[in-house]
């Protein structure tokens, strides 16, 4: 083998593993974090666990992937560790199937159809047919089918140039002496749990070994015991993942890793006992790739099928090494700020899922900032030192959320979104500022109470009967919003420019009787001013509320400005707009 040849075989791999990232990517931004949310939410049975993992890690190519996520959602208290463990079995299954693909490079004969199902034939035409649609797709989902055929494309092309460029190693003695070496089941089991350790991938490490094995020399005394390593190697991503994390998601990692060995130290000490009487002869065959994707689907599946009944005792040995302290304990009943725990940096492996989990945690943020303004609004009418507190505890909440929220869509924001990815994430940055600011209006509220408080003063009749019924519209117009930000619904965001219109209306008019009130004598100077401290802030949530629905309303419309759409949605051309805000107009007509 010269150096040119080296080469090559440096280059294939780098291809390889280049089409095996890109077309993980592809797959990820196709699914849109659809897969994460399924497997997140359909995993309480342990059978159906099994299948969703495997399901997932068939379609996104990457157990590892699979097993991050997992600890992920572990650390984030989405999945008990019961239902991770079969999770992480059927993830062990789901990766098999990258071997399969592989092996079409084994694919002999002279007939057109089996010609075509070799990847020389084939990878061509889909690069052909994936760079049209990078290039022409004007749809997301068409730039993604076109990435994901490209990804394909290179990690076939990079498989059959690293199979040509090793070829000459058949003809090496050096080559065939080294490979004798790997028969040695310890020996072999370390190479291949090093290798996949080093690029953390087994697939990737799996199609290398297949590619080798168009050399013609790999045996499957070679082959058998480097797979059995890679199954335990590829446990490192998740183990690098876990450090830092929970104890239960540091459980989770430890799963993988004991299930992993149990079955390959199992396999190896049944495999090469019953060789040592019966002396398998086709060990001393050359390896295929076909044959290294069979020995790899057969061992996995037979695992399963062992394990499954048993497999509480990998949960068990996992709290053997990590004992459950009382303090855990304490904190797993603790729910105060559980919703945070959602943003777990290793979702952002996952872009799609990660804004879905961004978006949850906001709508919690919503409810909490909705909680403190209506108990403020609630002090107007009687002040108490407890809900005051409530409120000042609300709104730090609130802004931790804000500090939390924001900082990991910085972070997201740097990683390979999709268009509507982005804009959504933009919605959410705008979103989660506003309703921050309507938990520091609450606090002005609350203030302007506790001054009516302590000075002993109220409103009047008139304006006590007014200012009912502008928050009647206050409080309309916030659980509207913050259900516009939950369902994005579009026809309810229309709604809430109509009723932004109503309260600046309505905060005109309650100024305007306050001050003919004031000439009257009816009112004094002290109260008129907290009064407008308490319309200003009135005024200022709708204006909010306004922001969150035309963010909406902006990420679902092409070429949409939102000062024009404000412009002309309440131009009096505006049949629609103008009739709504009469009809709201009656609806909180002032006494």
């Amino acid at each position: 083998m010269d150096i040119f040849s080296l080469l090559s075989m440096i280059g294939g791999l780098a291809l390889f593993l280049y089409g095996m990232e890109v077309l993980g990517d592809g797959l990820k931004k196709a699914s849109g974090g659809k897969l994460e949310h399924i497997l997140e939410k359909l995993t309480s049975n342990k059978l159906m666990a099994v299948l969703l993992g495997a399901g997932v890690t068939a379609v996104i190519q990457s157990s590892s992937a699979t097993t991050v996520m997992v600890v992920g959602f572990v650390n984030s208290g989405i999945m008990k560790l019961s239902q991770a463990v079969g999770v992480i079995l059927g993830a062990n299954v789901g990766t098999t199937v990258t071997a399969w693909i592989l092996s079409l490079t084994d694919v002999n004969g002279s007939g057109f159809f089996l010609q075509l199902l070799k990847p020389t034939s084939f990878s061509p035409i889909l690069a052909i047919i994936g760079v049209c649609l990078i290039s022409m797709g004007k749809k997301e989902r068409q730039k993604n089918i076109g990435t994901i055929l490209i990804g394909f494309a290179v990690l076939m092309f990079g498989m059959d140039t690293m199979s040509t460029a090793v070829e000459p190693l058949a003809e090496q003695p050096e080559f065939s002496h080294i490979l004798l070496m790997f028969s040695n089941p310890v020996l072999g089991m370390l190479v291949g749990l090093i290798l996949t350790a080093v690029i953390q991938s087994s697939s990737a490490s799996i199609g290398i070994l297949q590619a080798l094995c168009a050399t013609g020399v790999v045996s499957y005394a070679t082959a058998i015991p480097i797979i059995m390593g890679q199954n335990v190697g590829t446990c490192v991503t998740a183990l690098i993942s876990s450090a830092g994390a929970s104890k239960n998601a540091k459980r989770a990692a430890l799963i993988h890793l004991y299930y992993n060995i149990i079955k390959t130290v199992a396999f190896m000490a049944v495999f090469y006992a019953l060789n040592a009487f019966i002396h398998f002869a086709f060990l001393e065959e050359a390896a295929s790739a076909l044959g290294v994707a069979v020995i790899h689907t057969a061992f996995n599946v037979a695992a399963v099928i062992i394990i499954f009944p048993v497999s509480w005792i990998l949960e068990k040995l996992a709290y053997l090494t990590i004992p459950e302290t009382e303090e855990e304990r304490e904190k797993e009943a603790e729910k105060s700020r559980k919703e945070i725990q959602l943003l777990d940096t290793r979702f952002l492996s996952t872009p799609g899922f990660a804004l879905e989990q961004c978006k949850n945690v906001a709508v919690d943020m919503a409810d909490y900032s909705r909680e403190a303004l209506f108990l403020a609004i609630q002090m107007l009418d009687k002040f108490d030192k407890a809900s005051a507190d409530r409120v000042v505890e609300l709104e730090n909440i609130v802004d931790h959320y804000e500090d939390e929220i924001g900082a990991y869509l910085v972070k997201l924001s740097s990683r390979h979104l999709t268009e509507k990815d982005s804009q959504h994430l933009s919605v959410l940055l705008h979103s989660i500022g506003d309703f921050e600011r309507i938990s520091d209006h609450a606090i002005n509220i609350m203030e302007a109470a506790k001054e009516m408080h302590a000075k002993e003063l109220d409103f009047s009749r008139k304006a006590r009967e007014e200012l009912d019924i502008y928050t009647g519209a206050i409080k309309d117009i916030i659980n509207t919003s913050v259900l516009v930000f939950q369902e994005e619904d579009l026809k309810l965001a229309a709604m809430i420019e109509p009723m932004e219109e109503v309260i600046d209306y309505l905060s005109v008019e309650v100024k305007k009787r306050h001050m003919k009130r004031l000439r009257k004598g009816k009112c004094t100077i002290e109260m008129g001013f907290i009064l407008s401290d308490i319309v200003t802030n009135y005024e200022r949530v709708s204006d909010h509320c306004s922001n969150i629905a035309l963010s909406l309303l902006q990420l679902n419309e092409e070429n949409f400005e939102a000062h024009e759409y404000q412009e002309a949605i309440s131009s009096k051309d505006n049949v629609a707009f103008t009739t709504e805000v009469k009809h709201l107009k009656e609806r909180y007509q002032l006494p």
